[in-house]
């Protein structure tokens, strides 16, 4: 079994990183999110997260961060290796609850592996 952990190697973290993703990955769209998808080099997932102001105050966006964050660290696992994960969120989703948010991103992102994987 895997481990459940979020380390610093699963994160994308420099701008650069951000923009390259951004360019060339592929977008999936849902009401509330927007994923990019690039395939790395590195043989590891990572993820990055954005939140822009308008979704709201400082609370609402890092309970947003840390939704998505747990989101990822229990399901990494049904993710396709060596894949960058960008999740941008487009609106305040303060009023969903933790299965909401799983729900629309299994949707973005396992449609998207499972196209991959064929």
């Amino acid at each position: 079994m895997e481990k459940q952990t979020f380390g610093k190697h699963e994160r994308v973290r420099k701008r650069k990183q951000y923009l390259t993703i951004s360019q060339q990955g592929e977008r999936s769209y849902s009401e509330n999110f927007t994923t990019i998808a690039y395939e790395n080099q590195l043989g590891t997932k990572r993820l990055g997260i954005t939140v822009p102001k308008k979704v709201g105050n400082a609370v609402k966006r890092n309970r947003a961060k840390r939704l998505i964050r747990e989101f990822f660290r229990l399901n990494k696992f049904k993710l396709s290796a060596s894949h960058d994960f960008v999740i941008i969120v487009k609106r305040d989703i303060s009023s969903l609850t933790y299965q909401d948010v799983c729900r629309e991103l299994e949707n973005l992102l396992f449609k998207k592996t499972d196209a991959d994987a064929k």
